[in-house]
C-alpha cells in the first residue's frame, strides 16, 4: 500500500522516541527530506505525497541507524555552520553552534587590524572554522587576499575539509597539513636552518579536544559513541592539548597577533591560570548563549 510522507513520519517518529531520541518527529522528517532528496520545507508543504517503497525502505534504514544513537548529521552527510553547509563524516567532530562564538570573536580581531590576514587552524576536522572564516572575510572589500594553513593530525579529517574548502570557493585561499598541532611547521623551520624563515600569522584558532578522559562516559551516546575520540578526548584533566597550544602558540605568531579557542564548560579558571602575562594579554573569556565560558581570546605581547 502506498505511503504518504505524513504517514511514514508517524510511523518514524514513535520508534525514535522509544529509543531516546530527543525531538523525535523533527529527526524523522530530516531523515526523510534526506531520503526522497527534498528540503524539510517541501516536507511540510507536501505531506500528502507518496513516497516509493524503495524510499520507505531506505528511510528505515536511517531511522534504524538514528534508532542506534547515530548522530543525525552522519547519517545524512551535513551540518549548518555560520550559515553555511559543511560536509560531515564520522571522521570530522560535528560543527557546533557554540563554536560559531569563536567565528565571530576572530572575525572581530582580524578585520580591526585592517589588513587581510594569514590564518592558522589547528585541529581544523572539517574546516568549518578556517573554511567559514575566508568566506566571511572575502564578503569584505580589504580582505580578499586572506589566506589560511589548515592543520590536523588525521589524514581522513584533512580530505573532508578539502572538500569543504572547494564546496564553498576558499581552497586556493587555504593550504592543508598534516602535523600533530605545530610539529609540521617547525619541521619546516629545521629545514630553513632556523626560525628567521618561519612564517607567522596573524591569527591562530582552534577547537581542541578538551573532554577529560573520565568524563567520556558521561556524554551523550551520540558523541560518546560515534564522534572521533582524537578530536574529544585531551588527558586526565581535558587540558592537555590546551596547555601546549597556548605554551607554543606565540612561537608561531607575529606580535600584536591573537590566538582564539574554545574550552570546556568548567575550565576557565584553569586556562586563565595557564596563561603566561608574560607573553600573552588575556582580552576576555566570552560566553555561549547558554552562559557558558566557551571562547578565550589572547593577544601576543612581544617576542617569545
Amino acid at each position: 500500500m502506498p505511503t504518504s510522507i505524513a504517514e511514514a513520519i508517524l510511523q518514524g517518529a514513535p520508534y525514535l522516541r522509544k529509543a531516546g531520541v530527543l525531538e523525535a518527529r523533527r529527526e524523522a522528517g530530516s531523515l526523510l527530506a534526506h531520503v526522497i532528496g527534498r528540503d524539510r520545507t517541501f516536507i511540510l508543504s507536501h505531506a500528502d505525497d507518496q513516497i516509493s517503497e524503495a524510499q520507505l525502505q531506505e528511510f528505515r534504514r536511517t531511522l534504524h541507524l538514528r534508532a542506534g544513537g547515530q548522530p543525525l548529521q552522519y547519517i545524512t552527510g551535513h551540518q549548518e555552520f555560520f550559515g553555511l553547509d559543511f560536509e560531515v563524516t564520522s571522521d570530522v567532530l560535528i560543527p557546533r553552534p557554540e563554536t560559531e562564538l569563536l567565528v565571530e570573536t576572530a572575525l572581530k580581531l582580524v578585520t580591526h587590524a585592517g589588513v587581510a590576514p594569514l590564518i592558522c587552524d589547528v585541529g581544523t576536522g572539517s574546516g568549518c572554522i578556517v573554511v567559514t572564516l575566508l568566506h566571511e572575510l572575502r564578503k569584505l572589500r580589504n580582505y580578499p587576499e586572506a589566506r589560511a594553513v589548515a592543520i590536523d593530525v588525521s589524514e581522513a579529517a584533512l580530505v573532508v575539509a578539502r572538500r569543504n574548502a572547494a564546496r564553498h570557493s576558499v581552497s586556493e585561499g587555504i593550504r592543508f597539513v598534516l602535523s600533530d598541532r605545530f610539529a609540521a611547521l617547525a619541521d619546516r623551520d629545521n629545514g630553513n636552518q632556523g626560525s628567521s624563515h618561519r612564517e607567522l600569522f596573524d591569527l591562530i584558532v582552534s577547537n581542541p579536544p578538551y573532554v577529560a578522559d573520565g568524563a567520556m562516559s558521561g556524554l551523550q551516546r551520540e558523541v560518546r559513541d560515534f564522534e572521533p575520540r582524537l578530536a574529544l578526548e585531551a588527558g586526565v584533566d581535558g587540558l592537555s592539548v590546551i596547555s601546549r597550544l597556548v605554551e607554543e602558540a606565540g612561537d608561531f605568531l607575529k606580535t600584536g597577533g591573537h590566538f582564539v579557542f574554545e574550552i570546556g564548560f568548567d575550565q576557565r579558571q584553569a586556562v586563565e591560570e595557564l596563561v603566561d602575562q608574560k607573553v600573552w594579554k588575556l582580552l576576555g573569556i566570552y560566553f555561549d548563549l547558554q552562559g557558558i565560558p566557551r571562547t578565550v581570546a589572547l593577544e601576543k605581547l612581544g617576542s617569545k
